[in-house]
């Protein structure tokens, strides 16, 4: 199967990378069945809860003000304030997934922000809230992310974090890459209470089952579509999930999504965050970190700088020894390096197939198909040498 793959503009790259958030829009079926979805989120008694909505429809300044009316409902030093001594503002915006900044001018003076997420229309189909929130409580007091301060109808509060985005560019930069590891070593270390089930194959056949059954209203689109080969796809997926079952691969809570775009960094006082843990679930370690390599390829999806074996080395040593990073043994390095690139062929057919449902069900206005090709082609260059080192080192 060849296709040439899209170029990426950075406008485009921003809102995909919403990525499972953005698989209903426009969708008359769900990649989910009633059954998989959590039941209501149950809140802990110490974090506010309202059930007022947003509607993300709204025009900005309407909005707003629902907005400041749920941060007054949920926390009641602020009931009686003047709504003149809110503000909001947006950081960051997409179709579905809408993150705002709250300032207030506190009866006393102060000036506080806080971060409100809003939801978008059903994303409770592919994530799970309940799991979601419950996650955010054990990772913030593990010192992961931003505080979680309030629940309402369709989103959250959370703590402001006074810090920078990263780009695709900083992830090589060695001393940032470093902390990077150490940082997801200690967060593959958080016990979240629940199911510890790996997610992966699961969500991957989850895809599979509705990529290949779709039909697109276009003439062309459904001609580019019908040159996949699902048989071919499904016996990669199958003969992939049957190598790394025996790698053995320990099962860590990951953060799943570990974009340059959920990594901040507090220049002034050089603290690395990750945020964003709607994705997080148990799953493989080589899974998380393979991921993360994939996005070094960046907005642009350019697979030339996905990271050489001395960079991959070097981020291993800091993930498996933080404190004596140059004392971890070759062979140690060596199984973990195979176990992340065999993973990172999952990687790869996991948004593939992502892409194929977006491109019937987003109304983003970009080849989605085109994308599918480029991960897939991408699978297909990797997955000759990442196999055989992965076949070679079980041999031994």
């Amino acid at each position: 199967m060849e296709w040439s793959g899209p170029k990426m503009s950075w406008k485009f790259s921003q809102t995909f990378k919403f990525k499972l958030q953005e698989l209903t829009m426009g969708a008359t079926e769900n990649i989910w069945t009633a059954m998989d979805i959590a039941p209501s989120v149950a809140i802990h008694d110490s974090i506010p809860h309202h059930p007022l909505s947003v509607d993300t429809a709204l025009s900005f300044p309407v909005m707003s003000h629902r907005v400041i009316d749920a941060c007054k409902k949920l926390f009641r030093k602020w009931e009686k304030l003047e709504n003149s001594r809110f503000s909001v503002e947006t950081v960051s915006g997409g179709i579905t997934n809408l993150l705002l900044k709250v300032s207030v001018k506190e009866g006393n003076g102060d000036n506080v922000a806080v971060t409100v997420r809003l939801y978008g229309p059903n994303t409770e189909y592919v994530i799970d809230r309940k799991r979601e929130l419950q996650a955010i409580k054990y990772l913030s007091a593990a010192g992961f992310g931003a505080k979680l301060l309030g629940v309402f109808g369709n989103g959250m509060v959370q703590s402001f974090i006074n810090a920078r985005t990263l780009n695709p560019a900083d992830m090589k930069k060695p001393k940032l890459a470093a902390e990077i590891a150490k940082q997801l070593r200690r967060f593959h270390q958080v016990e979240i209470p629940g199911s510890k089930e790996p997610q992966l194959w699961v969500d991957i056949f989850k895809f599979f089952e509705k990529a290949s059954s779709l039909r697109f209203e276009a003439p062309d689109m459904q001609r580019r579509y019908e040159t996949i080969s699902f048989k071919e796809v499904h016996e990669e997926v199958t003969q992939l999930k049957e190598l790394t079952d025996r790698l053995n691969a320990p099962v860590v809570f990951s953060h799943n999504d570990l974009l340059s775009g959920n990594l901040m960094l507090d220049d002034k006082h050089d603290n690395l965050y990750f945020i964003d843990f709607e994705y997080g679930s148990y799953s493989y370690r080589g899974y998380d970190i393979g991921n993360h390599f994939n996005e070094y390829a960046g907005y642009e999806c350019d697979y030339s700088l996905y990271p050489s074996k001395d960079e991959q080395y070097h981020f291993l040593r800091h993930y498996l020894k933080p404190e004596k990073p140059y004392e971890v043994p070759e062979k140690d390095l060596k199984a973990l390096y195979i176990e992340t690139n065999t993973f990172m062929l999952a990687s790869h057919l996991y948004w593939a197939l992502w892409a194929l449902i977006q491109a019937k069900m987003s109304a983003i206005d970009f080849d989605y198909l085109g994308y599918f090709f480029l991960r897939y082609n991408q699978y297909e260059k990797e997955k000759q040498m990442c196999v055989s080192l992965a076949q070679s080192h079980l041999s031994v």
